[in-house]
């Protein structure tokens, strides 16, 4: 897996990842869990730089972080889906959100961040690394 395509509900957005990912992560902070509308989100972290987007993105600066640097959060402006997340700490990372992926079945979740503030009904498989937080 060397190409990664995807987009919006709508079709309006569209992008490609020219790489394989960094990891994908299930992220269990609330932050995560209400953009997502679910128990958590599965984010496909891969080098800013690999993204090639179409369309048109509406952010949303979420300031209620962890580090204290704001993250912008990127979704359709036409039907809301969210697309990625760009953090000002690690500018140089993307956050793809796994479900906009075209096949979204060959990204499999290699870690757990957050797991203090997993809801106590998720199970976390006990053979993948989990994180409190993010990890260092």
């Amino acid at each position: 897996m060397n190409e990664i395509k995807g987009g919006c509900n709508c079709g309006a957005v569209r992008y490609q990842i020219n790489r394989n990912p960094m990891t994908v992560a299930i992220c269990h902070c609330s932050n995560c869990r209400r953009q997502s509308g679910s128990a958590f989100s599965v984010n496909v972290i891969i080098p800013a730089a690999a993204m090639h987007i179409s369309g048109t993105l509406t952010t949303y600066t979420d300031h209620d972080t962890d580090s204290g640097q704001p993250v912008d959060r990127q979704f359709c402006a036409q039907c809301g889906s969210p697309i990625c997340s760009l953090s000002s700490a690690s500018p140089q990372i993307a956050i793809i959100k796994a479900g906009t992926a075209d096949d979204p079945a060959r990204l499999t979740p290699a870690i757990h961040v957050w797991t203090s503030t997993a809801l106590p009904w998720v199970n976390i498989p006990a053979d993948l690394p989990q994180f409190a937080r993010n990890p260092q």
